[in-house]
């Protein structure tokens, strides 16, 4: 089945591949290894490519989206390109110099989604992530409201096609969709989401409100040692999924990615493997039954592997609500 056909609408009009290929790094490789693997991604049916300015290769995924455009392999079109800004960006005089600073590293005239990465906002400056005397994120005090303006104006400009938010809980997403005077509201918002945090009442909120959910973490397991809880069990070692994936002749991996689809999120599956990568493309090649579908739904323990520890004293912390 062809990927690029497999597209959701977003509350704006444009349309999102319901499949993504993730692009930040699991472990510490070369930055150009990035361009290789999304160039393979793209030669193999990707057309949804998920990148953020903290990921610090977006160089590297540039060059490699236009070196497939300049080869006759896809159209600039045929890409749906997104990027996400910093929580040391969050001031609205900093919101456009940002996505200006994302595109020239891209050297892309636009892309097509722009998302606030994190409701967190940070102390601009040169670090990523700046700590205060406790270790502790140095927080700037920001008002989401004010950031999301400046998103609007980026829209407007021509610089993003579609602005949306990742990491919000709902309350956070409410204060934006009720925010006096909005233009826009936000197409997605992009959250760890898997079997054992299937996010479901987070979920139920977004479609209400005709937002879409996109899942990152979506196969559980990357352990990035700076952002990870590295005590809760690897996912596609459960027993009910490879019961299911057995079923079907498939991986735990392509059953959790399945789980997503059917259930109407946008999923980004993140791998610089590239047997991996073409074999996610499989997950259109089958169906998971009502009788699935409820099996994984009870594997939800709530289980949070990318929990941002580092801000939990922040006052925008977004975990200790309950969705």
């Amino acid at each position: 089945m062809d990927p690029k056909g497999q597209r959701v609408k977003l509350n704006d009009g444009h349309f999102i591949p319901v499949l993504g290929f993730g692009s930040s790094e699991a472990k510490e490789v070369p930055k150009s290894e990035a361009l290789e693997v999304t160039k393979f991604a793209i030669e193999v049916g990707f057309r949804h490519i998920d990148c953020a300015y903290v990921y610090q290769n977006e160089e590297y995924i540039g060059q490699a989206i236009r070196s497939k455009i300049a080869d006759g392999t896809v159209k600039r079109e045929d890409i749906f390109y997104t990027s996400k800004l910093w929580c040391t960006f969050l001031r609205p005089e900093l919101v456009r110099p940002a996505l200006e600073k994302s595109l020239k590293n891209l050297q892309l005239d636009y892309v097509d989604l722009y998302i606030i990465h994190c409701p967190l906002s940070a102390k601009p400056g040169e670090a990523l992530l700046p700590k205060d005397q406790n270790g502790k994120l140095a927080a700037d005090s920001v008002d989401l409201c004010h950031t999301w303006e400046a998103l609007e104006m980026c829209k407007e400009a021509g610089l993003t096609k579609s602005i949306g938010v990742s990491n919000f809980n709902h309350k956070q997403l409410e204060r934006i969709l009720n925010k006096p005077g909005l233009k826009y509201k936000p197409v997605c918002n992009q959250v760890e989401c898997h079997p054992y945090l299937n996010q479901s009442k987070l979920l139920d909120f977004c479609k209400s409100h005709d937002v879409v959910l996109v899942a990152f973490g979506a196969l559980g397991s990357q352990r990035i040692k700076k952002w990870m809880n590295k005590n809760h069990p690897f996912l596609l070692e459960d027993p009910v999924l490879g019961a299911i994936a057995k079923k079907h002749k498939q991986t735990p991996a392509l059953v959790a990615l399945r789980y997503q689809i059917q259930r109407g999120v946008v999923v980004l599956a993140k791998s610089y493997n590239k047997n991996r990568i073409k074999e996610n493309l499989q997950v259109f090649d089958f169906e998971l039954s009502p009788d699935d579908m409820k099996a994984i739904d009870g594997l939800n323990r709530n289980i949070r592997y990318y929990d941002l520890l580092i801000g939990s004293n922040h006052p925008e912390y977004p975990f200790t609500e309950e969705y």
